[in-house]
């Protein structure tokens, strides 16, 4: 049977366009221009004869054809990866898993042991940036992940915000809760915190990552916190900041001053007896961590593996 079809290349444009909504996150997302985007989905519209999308001054929307045509497009790609997954061979491969600094080192790394004892035919390699915040944009999360279904290399991350991230499979993982947290030290001595208000006589130290942790922690996240605790005439913006909680967290460990830390960072620091939770009064967190992972290889062997895993980690953490 013979089909008349466009381009594939015209749909998968289309797709990405009208999942967006955005011919310039579309670009993002397929490594093109916008420019490119438009003319293709122009091209598209010609040889269909009718148009797919509404384009108004700050906002695109899609037509009547353009809904009708979007669910059977997305059925035919995951057809296409579907196909293409079950003629691969069951190997495992390398997996590339991208994390915040701060849960990449404070939490993954103290917990993947049991992963590669257990998957020691997984290649893993482990890398972190700041591009896995909310914050830096979802672009470059997207770009970050973007994969071709024939590369043996799969890329998942962990993303701490809100969520959404169309065209992935999202798994939450738990939301941290923040606490003061500071060497053993500081709890004795002439100025030894034993009360909230002692922190007017210690440095309070800042990671900028809970300032764009939505609108309720933006207010320094120590403004919030010492409001929550009731404390009065302390300078919630005095101290020194930290582009992420791994930098903050090793001037604490220097015995430098006080942090917000989330607690489930920290547990087994605290455990070990190197860092302390002086006042247990939580600062919850309108963000959450989140395994993400493109939809074209979540059933790779190695990716499902890392995700059973992960999950059931987090599942006991939240425990």
């Amino acid at each position: 049977m013979s089909y008349r079809l466009p381009g594939l290349a015209l749909l998968r444009t289309f797709e990405a366009a009208a999942r967006h909504l955005s011919f310039k996150q579309a670009a993002a997302e397929l490594c093109v221009t916008p420019a490119a985007v438009s003319q293709q989905i122009k091209a598209l519209e010609d040889w269909l004869g009718v148009p797919l999308f509404r384009r108004m001054t700050r906002a695109l929307a899609l037509t009547e054809h353009g809904r009708a045509m979007l669910p059977k497009v997305r059925e035919g790609f995951d057809c296409f990866a579907a196909a293409i997954e079950s003629t691969r061979q069951a190997v495992a491969g390398p997996l590339t898993v991208i994390a915040p600094p701060s849960f990449a080192s404070h939490w993954l790394v103290p917990h993947l042991a049991s992963f590669t004892g257990a998957h020691p035919e997984v290649a893993l390699q482990l890398s972190s940036t700041a591009d896995t915040v909310d914050r830096r944009g979802q672009a470059a999360i997207v770009a970050a992940l973007a994969i071709d279904p024939r590369d043996a290399e799969s890329k998942v991350a962990i993303l701490y915000g809100t969520g959404s991230y169309p065209g992935h499979v999202v798994d939450r993982l738990f939301a941290p809760d923040y606490v003061p947290v500071c060497a053993p030290a500081l709890l004795h001595g002439d100025h030894a915190l034993r009360t909230p208000g002692d922190l007017a006589r210690h440095v309070l130290i800042h990671d900028d990552t809970l300032r764009d942790a939505g609108p309720g922690v933006a207010r320094s996240g120590w403004g919030l916190w010492l409001e929550r605790a009731g404390v009065a005439g302390v300078d919630p913006q005095r101290g020194p900041r930290f582009a992420n909680a791994a930098l903050a967290l090793s001037a604490v460990l220097a015995g430098q001053g006080v942090t917000l830390a989330s607690r489930s960072l920290i547990e087994s620091r605290v455990a070990e007896g190197s860092l302390a939770i002086p006042f247990d009064i939580p600062l919850p967190s309108p963000f959450a961590y989140y395994l993400v992972m493109h939809e074209a290889i979540a059933r790779r062997p190695a990716v499902a593996a890392f995700r059973t895993w992960l999950t059931a980690e987090a599942a006991a953490q939240a425990a």
